[in-house]
């Protein structure tokens, strides 16, 4: 609803002055204030960055350009495009396969494929290096047996390496969104490929493929944006990118300036790729009408086919996430009577408890936006809100340096004018404190949660504000007695999604937390940049084990909600389902 109910409120009862008074009041009232506040929280540290190219850090430019600038370009490049490429050839075709076909265990691995969600980049990475390395067991084993296999085995420190480790942790984000459209693009699809002559592997690339592309291009624009983001897996690997260029700048260099400028090219690249995922999304326009459901008409894979369909799942599943949790439990429990002790408690609470204030925040401001959105859907106002959910095409390393240094510059304000105006003396009160790290955590995954409820909002219809405001339910009431109780699964979803996510957060929480405020994730990297993968398997399996519930849960309430659509849109149809 517009906002004409506020203004209906003061139209003819009021003097002229007092009239406009109270219209300017509507306009300007709380949500829009809320609106401006989180799209300036969004804003204003990435615009602190761009103005750091004004004073650029010549010296460390040119020692960055003589030995590391064209490294950088080369591998983020590199990186990005070869694990775009392996999600979308993995995801695609285990979507198909599970979306589209019947095969022995096709249930179980239709929830199993999404767990490497619950498997953070850095996690497999280290697992990916015990295992694999010279000194691991697999190549030790390989040269007992065969001497010339230290002529073959390839290097696993290497960009193929750090690509494959990412592409199996990633997979999941084009699998979940590939498969949904194939799950709703029906039997017809395919019938109308055979009746052209087409064979099922011609009518996959020609008719299905074709009609799941925009959902694959956003699952592809997601891993992109993750990849470019990540600071975890390439640190492992000591793959140089321009995360960890900015990291090295900041706490090797001890140069902000430069990090900062780092970071402003590397939120060129981000913005450069959400402008792209922006113009494909508004290019592609598909509808599908007639039989929806593919739960009673999937393509039954018998034989050899069958059999080969449960191989290609169970490999995926084996190398992305079983193998990964058995090595990190086998050597969790070989140096838990040494590692094991109170401070894991504290670790797993301080991770434990960020995420459950960052999930409240997050969930309540993406309540409130996608409120504001529906009742007050003037132009002005949603393009705040498409600013103030912009963080999430910004990597964290990015956001935490523009983030300390915006905490920072209002640190050295207060302390300045305080003393002059009231005489009190004071520290710091935002730099290195909980309140700039949960700021990050806002800006970087106030999309995450803004999304599934803005899509849960966007299905009322306008008819039920109507009603509710002839009763006099308007503003909060409105929201907190009707909104509320029918957005409950959008919100639930966008809860759970950003409590994983911030379980799993490195970069923000390793560059700007609170003196003493180590996490699981932050103990991780301390350890595996020592190289103790042993030693840091037990706090990596209690981050897996603490973010794979919420991943379950989520797993299992989505297709509960397929089913129930499916079954809503059989008994609707009738005898056309």
């Amino acid at each position: 609803m517009q906002d004409s109910i506020c203004f209906d409120s003061v139209s003819t009862h009021s003097p002229g002055w007092r009239q406009y008074a109270l219209r300017l009041r509507c306009r300007l009232d709380g949500w829009q204030l809320l609106v401006a506040i989180l799209s300036l929280l969004t804003l204003l540290p990435l615009i602190v960055l761009f103005l750091f190219f004004l004073h650029p850090q010549k010296d460390i430019w040119q020692h960055l350009a003589t030995t590391l600038l064209t490294e950088l370009v080369v591998n983020t490049i590199v990186l990005a495009s070869g694990v775009s490429l392996g999600t979308a050839v993995i995801g695609v075709t285990l979507a198909w396969l599970v979306g589209v076909c019947e095969f022995p265990g096709r249930k179980y691995f239709a929830w199993a494929l999404v767990l490497p969600m619950a498997l953070p980049a850095y996690v497999l990475a280290f697992v990916a290096l015990g295992l694999l390395d010279y000194a691991g067991p697999v190549q030790s084993f390989l040269r007992e047996v065969w001497p010339s296999s230290r002529t073959w085995f390839p290097d696993v420190r290497s960009a193929g390496g750090v690509i494959g480790v990412m592409t199996m942790t990633l997979y999941p984000y084009v699998y979940l969104l590939a498969k949904s459209a194939f799950e709703t693009q029906g039997k017809r699809a395919l019938e109308a490929a055979r009746s052209l002559g087409l064979n099922p592997v011609a009518g996959f690339f020609k008719v299905a493929l074709p009609m799941a592309r925009p959902w694959i291009a956003a699952g592809l624009m997601l891993v992109l944006m993750e990849t470019l983001a990540d600071f975890g897996a390439v640190s492992v690997f000591n793959f140089n990118t321009f995360t960890t260029a900015i990291y090295k700048s900041w706490f090797g260099f001890f140069s902000l300036p430069a990090a900062a400028q780092l970071s402003a090219v590397l939120v060129v690249i981000a913005l450069f790729v959400l402008l792209i995922e922006q113009f494909m999304q508004r290019k592609m326009r598909f509808t599908q009408s007639g039989h929806l459901s593919m739960e009673k008409t999937k393509v039954r894979l018998d034989g050899i086919a069958g059999w080969l369909a449960f191989a290609v799942c169970s490999a995926v599943l084996l190398l992305a996430f079983v193998i990964p949790v058995i090595q990190l439990t086998f050597w969790a429990l070989s140096t838990a009577g040494e590692e094991f002790s109170g401070r894991y408690a504290g670790l797993l609470g301080r991770s434990l408890l960020l995420s459950l204030l960052a999930m409240i925040a997050i969930a309540s401001a993406s309540l409130a936006l996608a409120y504001v959105w529906r009742s007050r859907g003037n132009r002005l106002t949603r393009l705040l809100i498409r600013l103030s959910t912009l963080g999430y095409a910004v990597p964290g390393a990015v956001l935490a340096v523009g983030i300390f240094l915006v905490a920072s510059s209002v640190d050295r304000w207060l302390i300045e004018i305080l003393p002059r105006s009231s005489g009190l003396e004071i520290g710091s009160l935002l730099g290195g404190t909980i309140f700039a790290l949960l700021a990050a955590y806002i800006v970087r995954y106030l999309a995450a949660g803004f999304k599934p409820v803005h899509s849960a909002m966007s299905r009322l219809t306008s008819h039920l504000d109507e009603v509710a405001a002839s009763m006099g339910v308007t503003g909060m009431l409105l929201l907190r007695r009707v909104h509320i109780p029918i957005l409950r699964s959008g919100i639930i979803t966008a809860a759970i999604m950003v409590f994983v996510d911030v379980l799993k957060e490195m970069p923000i929480t390793l560059m700007i937390r609170p003196f003493g405020w180590d996490t699981l994730a932050v103990k991780i990297f301390e350890l595996t940049a020592e190289g103790e993968w042993e030693r840091a398997a037990l706090p990596a399996l209690a981050l897996v084990l603490a973010g794979l519930l919420p991943v379950l849960l989520l797993t299992w309430k989505n297709q509960k909600g397929i089913q129930r659509k499916y079954h809503q849109k059989g008994a609707s149809n009738g005898t056309d389902t």
